[in-house]
């Protein structure tokens, strides 16, 4: 039977150490007891783990041996920020498929309401990547940016950068990942909720973002991301 994976809170050497409502899970939920055998994810590397103290809000671990990990490419995604629980469910299937960083944009068409909340959804978002990561058995959680507007998003330093546009009808994803042989990281801007205004297209082009398309039907938000996600990460495996 596969071990169940966690992300460590703390760790040094070969200790590790679960804290606060991630031990009260795994102790009061789960009932792990002294002895026990977990995954332990601590900073890049996995090491088999085995319980050696519980308290009412920790659990310790004596580290043991490390075991193989999968590299994945290195995947950004420029996330413009929409309705939070359509939101919130992109930011658990990108995770769980292997994206490096998300960054969550203010755009032209973002609601003024979602645009001003958006801030105090970041601890969120992280717990629910963090989640993500760990049943997806990663080794590291995505981190989560501060929301920010798409002018201070656009400066990435990725080798191709790909802006999905639903007016683009002249170069899919696939077609710009094949024509960029050896990428290494990637930058995907997805947009809100009736898409990237015309302005905003050209601020991508001004700054070297490539226009790219998911094909001739119109997407939800959360649905091209987790598309656009799943070709690059299959393309460039």
């Amino acid at each position: 039977m596969t071990r169940r994976r966690w992300i460590a809170d703390e760790h040094f050497g070969d200790q590790a150490a679960l804290t606060g409502s991630h031990a009260v899970h795994l102790v009061r939920v789960l009932r792990a007891r002294v002895g026990e055998e977990f995954d332990i994810a601590a900073g890049n590397r996995v090491r088999r783990g085995r319980i050696s103290k519980i308290t009412e809000e920790r659990v310790e671990f004596d580290l043991g041996e490390h075991l193989a990990t999968i590299a994945i490419p290195h995947v950004i995604l420029l996330l413009a920020v929409f309705k939070f629980d359509r939101m919130e469910w992109a930011i658990e299937k990108v995770t769980e498929l292997g994206v490096s960083r998300i960054m969550p944009v203010i755009a032209e068409r973002t609601d003024a309401h979602l645009a001003s909340a958006s801030v105090k959804r970041v601890e969120r978002w992280e717990r629910i990547a963090w989640q993500a990561s760990e049943q997806s058995r990663r080794s590291t959680a995505p981190e989560i940016a501060r929301p920010v507007k798409l002018t201070e998003a656009l400066d990435q330093n990725s080798s191709l950068r790909v802006v999905l546009a639903e007016t683009e009808r002249n170069q899919s994803l696939k077609g710009a990942l094949h024509s960029h042989g050896g990428v290494g990281e990637v930058s995907l801007a997805i947009g809100p909720e009736g898409g990237w205004t015309n302005d905003e297209i050209a601020r991508f082009g001004k700054t070297g973002w490539i226009s790219a398309s998911l094909g001739n039907t119109v997407l939800r938000a959360e649905t091209a991301a987790i598309a656009a996600t799943t070709i690059v990460l299959s393309e460039l495996a």
